[in-house]
């Protein structure tokens, strides 16, 4: 049984490595000039591994109940702590997460000072354009002239 946490633990990585490589494919659309056309298969891509990642996350806390453990953090401690081979496939895994976690944070971040750019140009824009009749508004059309 304690194969089977193994093998579902270099899958676990593989996906961690994974999902890690696609946050970089972000972090670079992130800073790119148009970035719109860039995120649609990378979000995707990130979806699709947020799934393995949960269902492989599943797997391994049935593993390690059978093996009498309890789930999630504090079982593989201590199945890692029975096993040699267990400790040195939870200990990549553990790097990865937290090479992961570090770039997801990084890219939130990327993507607040955009959001807050994005609003600041805004700001700006309604400022420059004052509302004078004979402009056009938002929806194409010139307001019509009050009367007085």
């Amino acid at each position: 049984m304690k194969d089977a946490l193994l093998a579902t633990l270099i899958e676990e990585y593989s996906a961690v490595e994974a999902f890690a490589s696609i946050l970089v494919l972000e972090t670079k659309a992130l800073t790119a000039l148009s970035p719109l056309e860039l995120l649609p298969p990378i979000v995707e891509k990130k979806t699709e591994l947020i799934g393995m990642l949960a269902r492989l996350e599943n797997e391994r806390d049935a593993q390690l109940a059978e093996l009498g453990f309890p789930a999630g953090w504090p079982g593989m401690e201590l199945a890692a702590s029975t096993d040699a081979r267990l400790a040195a496939q939870w200990s990549l895994l553990q790097k990865a997460a937290d090479r992961a976690r570090r770039f997801n944070t990084s890219n939130g971040e990327l993507i607040r000072v955009r959001m807050d750019y994005n609003q600041r140009a805004l700001k700006a824009l309604q400022v420059a354009v004052p509302q004078k009749t004979g402009f056009y508004g938002p929806d194409g059309r010139i307001p019509a002239r009050p009367t007085a």
